[in-house]
């Protein structure tokens, strides 16, 4: 079986280092790898640095190039070089746990073909578990993440023949989208096993996406708009009440910076419940909005 690790990089050839290593003490467990690297217009080094990799020929790596478009058109434009059976998406500031291949062998055979993808645990660099313990083996991302309580990263192992059916959807010419709008979509068709096991360890970057989320909001509305929106066509059931009113606030918000209309709003959610809530909360959310934004 053959994994393909797809790691989009922007500027980070001080971190790929740590990215390889760790990829070379996974080789030993079986797997065919290939490691697919779009380079999203680095000005670091980042290109020669790959390539004494790719001279030291210890593994399969490929490397790509763009101009500066974001992280998910990087991986969009990997995707479709991926030959293996298993797509994992690593990047450049991620690095694989010692063994994490091993863990992956020990359980692939449960990736049915309606399973689009494994999900395993993710560490921080103190090797503590970012967010909670899975409460069920098979979920979706939607159930994990608004009916079961889950509020931390997770490291997937994909289905390539299901990935491969999807894109990051952006919107405007952006550069960024949440990963959960396209789980989302997966969502409405397969199912997802989980594992209480880490495979992958993470280090935010100060200029990374996750520590500059506010900044994400206002740069890229146009997607998040959308990626809320779509959340009404989700199944709300068993869904707890903050998790509701947190999805309308944070529609209420994109409405705005989109400049949506009530009636366009509103004409969007599905249920009479959200519906409620949602003019109840729609005052107050452009309130604190316009004070924010």
């Amino acid at each position: 079986m053959k994994i393909s690790i797809l790691t989009p990089t922007y500027n980070r050839q001080k971190l790929l280092e740590r990215l390889y290593n760790s990829i070379l003490k996974n080789l030993n467990y079986g797997f065919e790898v290939e490691w697919l690297i779009m380079d999203d217009g680095s000005t670091d080094g980042t290109e020669k640095l790959i390539e004494k990799y790719i001279n030291e020929n210890k593994f399969d790596i490929q490397y790509y190039s763009q101009e500066n478009k974001g992280k998910m058109e990087a991986i969009n434009n990997l995707v479709p070089y991926a030959t293996g059976e298993l797509i994992i998406e690593c990047d450049s500031d991620d690095y694989f746990k010692q063994n994490a291949f091993l863990t992956i062998k020990n359980t692939c055979n449960e990736l049915g073909e309606n399973t689009y993808a494994l999900c395993y645990l993710k560490y921080d660099h103190n090797e503590c578990n970012i967010g909670n313990l899975f409460k069920e083996k098979e979920t979706t991302m939607w159930d994990l993440y608004f009916k079961q309580g889950e509020n931390g990263e997770k490291a997937l192992v994909y289905n390539a023949n299901i990935r491969k059916q999807y894109n990051y959807e952006l919107e405007k010419d952006e550069k960024f989208i949440t990963e959960a709008r396209m789980y989302h979509k997966m969502d409405l068709k397969y199912k997802m096993k989980c594992f209480n096991e880490p495979i992958m360890i993470c280090e935010y970057q100060q200029e990374g996406y996750s520590n500059n989320i506010i900044e994400m909001f206002k740069k890229y509305p146009y997607g998040y708009y959308e990626y809320f929106k779509e959340m009404f066509d989700m199944d709300f059931s068993g869904i707890y009440l903050k998790n509701r009113i947190y999805i309308l606030k944070h529609y209420i918000l994109f409405s705005y910076l989109t400049k949506r209309s009530f009636k366009e709003s509103i004409n969007n959610i599905k249920s009479l419940f959200n519906k409620v809530l949602f003019v109840i909360m729609y005052g107050p959310g452009m309130i604190i909005t316009k004070k924010k934004f």
